[in-house]
């Protein structure tokens, strides 16, 4: 067989990162980082419904340097997916295809989330 030189598919290399490109893989990643939540979510109840020992132990968990970076990072991907979400939601009213709204609206969903996260930690730490 004779080598056909063709050229190759373009590939992440090839390409410059733009924030579209960025926030679609976010927003793909974040909802399968809600999934492990989810998992966690249930592992806490489990341990709740069986007992003081067991509940005790995902306490333990929780309130760790690891468990506190994983409840933060949640929370973050919970309402980046949700601000984003809705963001989709209006892309399918027909709105905001333009390129400056879409990094209008990408910088919007980016500042909401970080701005919701801290607001959720500081009124579950300090209360409002």
């Amino acid at each position: 067989m004779s080598a056909v030189n063709r050229p190759l598919s373009p590939h992440l290399q090839v390409y410059r990162w733009q924030l579209t490109s960025v926030l679609s893989i976010l927003h793909r990643l974040t909802g399968v980082f809600l999934s492990l939540g989810a998992v966690a979510l249930v592992w806490w109840l489990f341990a709740a419904a069986s007992g003081d020992a067991a509940f005790a132990v995902v306490q333990c968990a929780i309130a760790s340097w690891a468990g506190r970076l994983f409840l933060i990072g949640w929370s973050f991907a919970l309402f980046y997916h949700l601000a984003n979400g809705i963001r989709h939601l209006v892309w399918d009213a027909g709105v905001g295809f333009d390129l400056k709204t879409t990094y209008a609206t990408g910088w919007t969903v980016v500042v909401a989330a970080a701005a919701l996260t801290a607001f959720a930690w500081v009124w579950a730490i300090h209360g409002l």
